[in-house]
C-alpha cells in the first residue's frame, strides 16, 4: 500500500496530507467493472502545507498554476485494472509533478557567436548543396 510519497531525495509528503478518493473507472476491468472503485484521485493541499519552504511553495503554485484548484494539486489515475496499480500511478505522478514544479530554474544560456571555421564550413556547404543542384538541372537543346 502506498503511504507517503517520495517527491525527491530532501522531500517526502506524508500520508497525513494526502487524500485519497475512489471511484468507478471507464475501460476494462472484466467482471468487477461495475463493482470495483479503481479510478484513484489523488489531492495534496499545496497551499496549506508547512513541507515547503515559502520561497519553493512561490515556486510550486507559479509553475502549476493551471492544475491548482484552491490551493490543492489533485491527480488521477485510472489506466489500471486494479485499485492498488492506479494508487501507485498516481503517487508516482504527483511525486513527478512536484519535483518539476520546486526544481531550481535552468541556467541562462549565455549568447555566444558562431567560430570563424564554423561560419566558413557551413557556407562551403551551402556552396556545395547548390552546385549539386544546379548541376541536376536540364538545359534545352
Amino acid at each position: 500500500m502506498v503511504d507517503d510519497v517520495r517527491v525527491n531525495d530532501r522531500l517526502t509528503i506524508p500520508a497525513a496530507e494526502l487524500a485519497w478518493r475512489f471511484s468507478r473507472s471507464s475501460g476494462p476491468g472484466g467482471q468487477g467493472v461495475n463493482t470495483t472503485d479503481s479510478r484513484v484521485e489523488l489531492s495534496w493541499d499545496l497551499a496549506g502545507s508547512a513541507l515547503l519552504p515559502p520561497m519553493l511553495k512561490e515556486r510550486a503554485a507559479e509553475r502549476l498554476g493551471a492544475r491548482l484548484v484552491q490551493g490543492v494539486l489533485t491527480v488521477t489515475a485510472s489506466e489500471h485494472r486494479s485499485q492498488l496499480r492506479n494508487r501507485e500511478a498516481a503517487a508516482a505522478r504527483l511525486a513527478g509533478l512536484v519535483a518539476s514544479a520546486i526544481a531550481a530554474p535552468p541556467r541562462v544560456r549565455r549568447a555566444t557567436r558562431p567560430s570563424k571555421g564554423s561560419v566558413e564550413r557551413r557556407i562551403a556547404e551551402k556552396k556545395r548543396r547548390g552546385e549539386t543542384k544546379r548541376n541536376r538541372r536540364s538545359y534545352p537543346d
